[in-house]
């Protein structure tokens, strides 16, 4: 939650919408944050602060996900899981698993690219959530990763590697250096991030799971270990469940934090901002002894007017702003750019018609972690039978409302949903008509997620000026994918058949967070 530059307090999130498994680095008096984005497309969200505080999206590192042809279609939970982001040699790093393939890398000379294409550092299944260390006192280099069971059939253990500085290949088969089996009480230990400080090999990562975790601290004199472990940082008697992993990172007053990510259901997972010191016997100690905070005094350093990632978008010259990604690789044809503001959108023939979740074309952005009101113009162009366009509510189960050509020519406003374990939609409301092919969509999101949605078919203009908004279905409960929250979407698709079956035009896309914060 961004804070005004004269408040000495900020509040926790930072950052309210699913940032999973963020981490952050310093260069120079610049922060920067990378984080999961698992199938979608682009991947490899970049973050820019000077304060730790107020955050805004600059760019993506991953353009496409590889092989191509795998994520031609929808894999929600598949894809880059848990990244690590470096600074080396005058470079920008980022690590990443893909459970199915294995370790990859991107680098680039600035963080706003360009970037290299994806290089496999280590082919297997089940390997996660890499990250590398370049050792200055040693020339060394090293990498650390996790294991998922649902691939490999281990877990609860962190495999060391030595690396080769161009970080291109590992050169050694990897040892286990932590094993989370061996020490009482912990279990589903991943998510490491590798650190060297005074003189000893650090290894912050959270075990016990995303829900009720807890995040532990790890030290040994030399990387093979062995190590000595620490839990830093619970849950304790705060509402803030989990909290799961993240990022340490220094000021250049020498101050220490900690970003770290809190699950939250249909949310997502939502990035809190925690102060850190050592103790004694040179422990980090995180948040309040060990509890995260709510709000605290804001890090030493310069303020910054309040900023959050954007949300809304005029489209200018039909081109969707960063915070846009496609459910799966985008094809050329799925939107036109043109010279006036609009998103234009091609009503795709698909078999997938009745299942938004199977579309490869839905265009998304994260659900805000707040109450809100989502608004957008929607005009259905002249195309065929059957061709529809809307907003969604997109996750395990879905809702949206939008308007489709009837076999008569009639634009009609339709509003469905299907539930999780349901493999077609149906009709949340009765169809009505929709003169002119145009209407203002609404998405009132309340807390916990519950989602009223509205419609202006209004005298034909789309400004929501006509007959006002009149409600439409019952109220729906938004609903996480496996490993992410629900997604906001626009989507515009048609039945199979022959020919172009038109498009749709997407104008005035709002977002206004209400003041009362969800499920606080």
């Amino acid at each position: 939650m961004s804070a005004a530059p004269d408040d000495p307090v900020y509040r926790n999130p930072v950052l309210d919408a699913d940032w999973s498994d963020p981490d952050v680095i310093r260069v120079g008096d610049d922060f920067y944050l990378t984080a999961s984005s698992f199938g979608r497309v682009p991947g490899l969200p970049l973050l820019h602060s000077r304060d730790l505080v107020n955050w805004t999206l600059v760019g993506h590192a991953l353009h496409r996900l590889e092989p191509e042809s795998e994520f031609a279609v929808p894999r929600h939970d598949c894809g880059v899981w848990a990244p690590s982001l470096r600074h080396h040699d005058g470079r920008f790093w980022i690590f990443w698993g893909d459970p199915d393939q294995g370790i990859f890398q991107v680098n680039a000379p600035e963080i706003r690219g360009p970037w290299t294409r994806p290089h496999l550092v280590k082919a297997g299944k089940g390997l996660i959530d890499p990250c590398p260390l370049w050792d200055d006192e040693t020339g060394e280099a090293y990498l650390v990763h996790a294991w998922a069971k649902s691939r490999s059939g281990v877990k609860n253990r962190l495999t060391g590697h030595r690396m080769h500085p161009h970080g291109t290949e590992l050169l050694d088969e990897g040892k286990v250096i932590v094993d989370g089996d061996r020490i009482p009480g912990w279990f589903t230990l991943e998510g490491p991030k590798l650190h060297r400080h005074d003189g000893w090999f650090w290894i912050l990562a959270p075990a016990g799971g995303v829900e009720t975790g807890w995040q532990g601290a790890f030290r040994s004199r030399a990387f093979f270990g062995p190590y000595e472990e620490k839990v830093v940082l619970e849950q304790k008697d705060t509402d803030v469940n989990g909290p799961h992993q993240g990022g340490w990172v220094r000021t250049p007053s020498g101050e220490d934090w900690f970003l770290h990510f809190q699950q939250r259901g249909a949310y997502g997972r939502v990035v809190h901002l925690q102060p850190m010191e050592w103790d004694p016997d040179g422990w980090p100690v995180i948040g309040d002894d060990g509890a995260p905070v709510a709000g605290h005094r804001r890090p030493d350093l310069p303020p910054q007017r309040p900023a959050a990632p954007a949300t809304d978008d005029d489209f200018p010259g039909g081109r969707p702003g960063r915070q846009w990604q496609w459910t799966a690789n985008p094809r050329d044809g799925w939107a036109t750019h043109h010279s006036a503001d609009g998103l234009r959108l091609t009503c795709v023939r698909t078999p997938d018609a009745h299942d938004l979740r199977a579309l490869p074309h839905v265009l998304t952005q994260r659900l805000p972690g707040a109450p809100c009101t989502v608004e957008v113009d929607l005009r259905l162009d002249d195309g065929e039978p059957g061709a529809r366009a809307g907003l969604a509510v997109l996750g395990d189960a879905y809702s949206w409302i939008g308007l489709e050509r009837g076999t008569d020519g009639a634009v009609m406003l339709v509003h469905r949903f299907a539930e999780t374990a349901a493999e077609r939609e149906r009709d949340a409301a009765p169809p009505r008509p929709a003169p002119g092919g145009r209407a203002r969509l609404r998405v009132d999101i309340g807390a916990g997620a519950r989602c009223s949605f509205s419609y202006d078919t209004g005298d034909g203009g789309g400004d929501g000026a006509g007959e006002g908004f009149r409600p439409s279905g019952q109220v729906f409960a938004a609903t996480p994918w496996r490993w992410v929250g629900a997604l906001l979407g626009l989507a515009a698709l048609a039945p199979t058949g022959q020919g172009h079956a038109g498009t749709a035009t997407f104008t005035q896309f709002r977002i206004r967070i209400q003041e009362k914060r969800a499920d606080r």
